[in-house]
């Protein structure tokens, strides 16, 4: 580490030659590995782009000169450079660094980004500002090849080649974001990637031709005969880009050169490098996907640290029982936004696949194609995570709520997710959702229920309905039992008492049981219900619980703000009931990364958290 451990700043690269930047590449692999190992993170694609991150470092003045990084995947390189490489050992833990680019965290993070397809826009937007006010600077947006099926992606290309504006997009193919890619996109990419001919040409007359006017001459002669060479032609020309590529993103040499020559060229520019996913350490390389991020490992053999016993995950009882069900049922498809090992809709992948759609990283397109499904007479169940839901807030209103279309949407890591943070969290989810008509809004307490309410969606009388459900291992119960239908908008009693009523929706109820449990053992007897639904309320159990009880506590993992807390507060409010109403969930801010514990625990409804409620309004009356 010795070249590494000189490193605290972008400056410090200045001084180094190419055989020393080679070496702190390895160095850089080497500390990430080992940090990785035991604190896990995303590796995989940072391996692959070490090279990248510290090219663009080596040639560009930043922080002067902005680098946009696409999702932040590939950026750890970037962080342990730019001065945060002792932090990096806390990485994604509470307190400590972000597992992505964040502004407030350092100057060098000239954008935040932990959702897909952003970075060209906002490089776009940063290059317009400095042209407005007269700054002379670069910018550089990185995103990943995977990034690039996402619709906003090609708005600000389109944006970007109308208005000429100086910008150098780099697109890093490495052929995988999470799982393999897929689409005409990602083929077209590979097709121009190996177009030999043009590649040998264009190579071989970049390095004769030097800098200058005879440069410019043979870029415009190569850009009109490289539609020749591409029977396709170039999309990025099309839009108005100068298309530069492919290079070998993992070769320092050629990435130096390549970035120092294309500083001199004016306007949007593309620059189409190929780096391998993983690349430095055998066991990331062999296996891709899973390396994304592996969680803890062993450095020496690349032996994953796991529960040696199967522990069932919420996305599991999903992704098996969605098999089951569409095997009763020919209309039901699935559909999912390049998440389907993360949603467990591989089981349906493998089994029907004909019936199953990975669209890529196009949640918008997601929602819309599952109602143009319905519309078509097909049941879909279309996977998204809850985070990435937000970005199909108007397809969900417009394409099915407005049209009344049966499409059923499993939002899964709803609320809390842990070290992945503020960018991650399912908060808002239950929020955004409960204006909207026509959407049943359901969240089951445990994998039983989980179970019973992907069955009770295909029934009739269920239109439109989202199921959110969290990340991580379910209660342990066995649910591989037959269906079992649940009404709409009927909640349960789940431990029966007076004077105080715990009121919960989803998963959190199973910590609010353990509350009311200990709550009754200092002698109070508090009531305990589980609304699985926050539309349609259930009115008639909620009512008759104000009928008995001075106060309601509200807990959810989700916001309080627009959630169950205020669906409840407007109830007592309509009604003009004598009841206090205390809210518990995710607060009105952002919430960091930490274990889901510590941050449940922050915001004040873990277990200890809702038992003090209960005892506190126990003192009241």
């Amino acid at each position: 580490m010795e070249i590494l451990e000189k490193i605290n700043d972008p400056k410090d690269l200045k001084g180094l030659d190419t055989k020393e930047l080679d070496e702190l590449c390895a160095q850089l692999r080497e500390y990430m590995v080992e940090c990785c190992s035991k604190n896990p993170g995303h590796l995989g694609a940072s391996l692959g782009a070490v090279e990248l991150s510290v090219a663009l470092h080596y040639v560009y003045d930043t922080p002067h000169d902005k680098l946009v990084w696409d999702v932040g995947h590939q950026a750890y390189a970037h962080k342990i450079i730019t001065g945060r490489r002792e932090a990096f050992v806390n990485n994604r833990k509470s307190g400590g660094l972000s597992g992505f680019p964040k502004m407030s965290e350092s100057e060098y993070d000239a954008f935040g980004a932990g959702h897909t397809s952003v970075s060209i826009s906002a490089a776009l937007g940063i290059a317009e500002a400095a042209r407005i006010k007269g700054e002379q600077r670069h910018v550089v947006a990185v995103i990943g090849d995977g990034a690039m099926t996402g619709g906003l992606a090609f708005e600000g290309l389109n944006n970007a080649g109308a208005l000429k504006s100086d910008i150098l997009v780099i697109l890093n193919d490495n052929q995988i974001s999470i799982d393999k890619n897929v689409g005409a996109l990602h083929n077209y990419l590979v097709k121009i990637s190996v177009s030999p001919a043009y590649n040998r040409m264009k190579n071989r007359i970049w390095r004769i031709a030097g800098n200058g006017r005879i440069r410019r001459l043979i870029q415009k002669f190569m850009l009109s005969t490289k539609l020749a060479f591409m029977k396709n032609g170039s999309v990025f020309q099309g839009l108005g880009f100068r298309y530069f590529g492919t290079i070998d993103g993992n070769d320092m040499d050629e990435l130096v050169t390549t970035l120092s020559n294309l500083k001199d060229i004016p306007g949007p520019k593309l620059l189409h490098i190929r780096t391998l996913k993983g690349k430095g350490y055998k066991p990331a390389e062999e296996d891709q996907s899973v390396w994304h991020a592996p969680g803890k490992f062993d450095v020496e053999t690349g032996k994953r640290i796991t529960q040696a016993k199967k522990v069932y995950k919420y996305q599991d009882i999903f992704g098996e029982t969605i098999v089951e069900l569409a095997r009763e049922n020919e209309k039901i498809v699935g559909i999912t936004p390049a998440m389907a090992s993360g949603c467990s809709l591989t089981h349906m992948m493998k089994e029907f696949p004909q019936r199953t759609y990975d669209v890529g990283i196009a949640e918008q397109h997601a929602v819309t194609f599952s109602a143009g499904l319905a519309a078509g007479g097909m049941l879909p169940f279309c996977n998204i995570y809850s985070t990435f839901m937000q970005r199909a807030y108007d397809s969900i209103i417009h394409d099915v709520a407005l049209q009344n279309l049966k499409v059923v949407f499993c939002l899964d890591r709803g609320g809390i997710v842990g070290e992945d943070g503020a960018t991650h969290h399912g908060a808002f989810d239950l929020a955004y959702l409960r204006p909207v008509p026509n959407i049943v809004l359901a969240a089951p307490m445990n994998e039983i229920e989980l179970r019973n309410m992907l069955y009770s969606a295909t029934q009739p009388e269920y239109g439109a309905v989202a199921i959110r459900y969290p990340r991580g291992a379910c209660e342990g119960l066995d649910w591989k039992k037959p269906f079992e239908y649940v009404e709409p908008g009927k909640g349960v009693v789940v431990s029966e008492g007076e004077g105080v009523a715990v009121v919960t929706l989803g998963t959190i109820g199973n910590r609010a049981a353990k509350a009311v449990a200990k709550a009754k053992e200092e002698g109070l007897s508090p009531l305990h219900i589980n609304m699985r639904f926050l539309k349609p309320l259930d009115t008639l159990l909620l009512g008759e619980a104000c009928s008995r009880c001075h106060t309601i506590i509200t807990v959810e993992d989700g916001a309080v703000t627009g959630g169950l807390a205020s669906a409840v507060a407007e109830y007592v409010a309509q009604h003009n009931l004598d009841v206090k109403v205390v809210s518990l969930g995710i607060p009105d801010r952002f919430i960091e990364q930490g274990t889901v514990d510590e941050l449940i625990s922050e915001c004040g409804y873990n277990v200890d958290s809702i038992y003090n409620s209960i005892i506190e309004a126990g003192k009241g009356k």
